[in-house]
């Protein structure tokens, strides 16, 4: 057995040594941050490159550079323009896609900001930005070129850090994922309101399962950016505020989908301290949320669901998970999913590929699909049950309860589990 677990041991620094060096060869320890702005309608989309900018360390992954754990709506790579090889790789979701199935995306245009962080490259490169659409088509791309050299890439490694408090420490950025969680609506009277709120948030994620069992690699810092004015816009209440990062209710017209377009000013916020992921907690009662797969989480924190939608919200921004419940009556949302292509989220299925999802997991003695049982209610059994992503018929889930369907529920089921533990060691582990 000692033999054995030494070897494991002896493999695991290996593969870290491996993974050490192709970062090394190619980017140096610092980050390129690259601001963009998304605009277009629903008939024609564009990428408009505005502003790089670089600081000292990154604190991303520097194990599978050059894959994606999942496709998202969008990618962006960094290129060897030599040997065209890809040096870095990720995928991503915006709110600028979500909006382009509105019925308002069909009669104006808007723009979106965008803001990718990734190593600094030893030598110039390209980097090219995707956006797809609901069916993995291509929407629009843009390729440019980054010369590490270039006088016009801001340094922002003099300025001023914010404010900020550990929460969690298990390491050093470099092996660790870490997260920031950001104060929005909290004037500089009500820091420790919000120091309350960001533990409050921090300990209830790393209640559930699979986050409790790889605390040890997660850091979790509180950024403490202040607001002229307490709480957040809450449009249908005809309350505007000027706030950190000018979060507001009302998106896309829905009361409770809370989020923010200053996606800028949130890392200008960030500027010089370790992040990869992104939690945002709002000063307000209001209920509501919103999460952005590897771009933000967005919630209230003083609504008495504050603790589970906070996680809920993280299981979209972080664990790529889809929302597993849904209307009878559609909104917005009911052009989000096609029922004759597989999505991309692992939770969520139309039974085009089932294979790909979660055939793996299922009892052969399940029915697919799968009756909701109150047995199976209990049990958090997985199954194929018709209802998910918004749609009522055609689109499955794979537990009748979840912490990605409802309030209630007290875990993640199996399926989000599994999803979630492989994104936590796509970020740390050699694949």
């Amino acid at each position: 057995m000692k033999k054995r677990l030494a070897t494991i041991a002896l493999c695991i620094l290996t593969a870290a040594s491996v993974a050490a060096q192709s970062f090394d060869n190619h980017f140096d320890d610092k980050t390129l941050r690259l601001d963009y702005i998304f605009a277009g309608n629903a008939e024609a989309q564009m990428i408009a490159l505005d502003e790089a900018a670089e600081f000292d360390g990154w604190a991303g992954r520097r194990v599978n550079l050059d894959a994606i754990p999942v496709r998202g709506n969008g990618e962006v790579r960094v290129i060897d323009p030599e040997s065209g090889s890809t040096l870095y790789r990720t995928s991503f979701s915006s709110l600028f896609q979500e909006w382009l199935v509105t019925d308002e995306a069909s009669k104006v245009n808007k723009s979106f900001e965008a803001t990718f962080l990734v190593p600094f490259p030893k030598r110039e490169v390209e980097v090219e930005i995707t956006l797809r659409d609901n069916e993995g088509e291509v929407q629009t791309s843009m390729r440019h070129r980054v010369n590490p050299a270039d006088e016009l890439i801001r340094d922002l490694s003099a300025r001023a850090v914010a404010p900020h408090e550990y929460l969690l420490r298990s390491g050093d950025p470099k092996e660790c994922i870490d997260i920031a969680i950001m104060a929005e609506g909290y004037t500089v009277d009500e820091m420790e309101t919000f120091l309350r709120d960001a533990r409050t948030a921090c300990d209830e994620i790393f209640r559930y399962e699979p986050f409790a069992s790889f605390e040890d690699r997660f850091n979790v810092v509180a950024v403490m950016s202040p607001s002229k004015q307490s709480d957040v816009s809450v449009p249908q209440d005809e309350a505007w505020r000027e706030t950190a990062l000018n979060s507001n209710f009302m998106t896309f017209y829905s009361p409770r989908y809370l989020t923010t377009n200053s996606v800028h000013a949130i890392h200008d916020n960030l500027a010089g301290i370790p992040c990869e992921h992104l939690i945002i907690l709002a000063n307000t009662d209001t209920y509501g949320g919103g999460g952005i797969y590897n771009s933000y989480t967005l919630t209230t924190a003083h609504n008495p669901m504050f603790k589970p939608v906070v996680v809920h919200e993280f299981g979209h921004s972080f664990g790529a998970l889809a929302d597993e419940y849904f209307y009878d009556e559609p909104d917005h949302t009911e052009n989000t999913y096609k029922l004759d292509f597989e999505p991309w989220e692992q939770n969520i299925t139309s039974l085009v590929d089932f294979k790909s999802k979660w055939a793996d997991m299922l009892d052969k003695r399940t029915p697919l699909p799968t009756e909701p049982t109150d047995e199976r209610k209990r049990a958090y059994a997985v199954g194929v049950y018709e209802g998910g992503g918004y749609i009522t018929k055609g689109m499955y889930r794979p537990a009748v309860i979840c912490r990605m369907r409802d309030n209630e529920a007290t875990r993640f089921c199996p399926v989000c589990q599994r999803a979630i533990e492989r994104i936590i060691r796509y970020n740390t582990e050699e694949e």
